[in-house]
């Protein structure tokens, strides 16, 4: 019998795409399926957990670019 898994459709830009790819690619917990370059389905359960983690990752964006600004 078919399982079903409910999702909501996130549409982003294609690098915070990549972004959530990334942090997927460590457990596999929040991508259903990769629709197209900038829409994903992600669990329906998994969405506060992966918003907190793209705000943890958000802190070093500045950073980053700074780091590239004073090359």
């Amino acid at each position: 019998m078919p399982r079903a898994i409910r999702g909501v459709l996130i549409e982003c830009d294609p690098s915070i795409k990549a972004i959530i790819m990334k942090i997927d690619s460590e457990s596999h917990h929040f991508v259903v399926e990769e629709l197209d370059d900038q829409t994903l389905v992600i669990k329906e359960n998994m969405l506060g957990e992966l918003k907190r983690r793209l705000d943890d990752f958000s802190i070093f964006i500045p950073f980053i670019f700074a780091c590239i600004l004073s090359l």
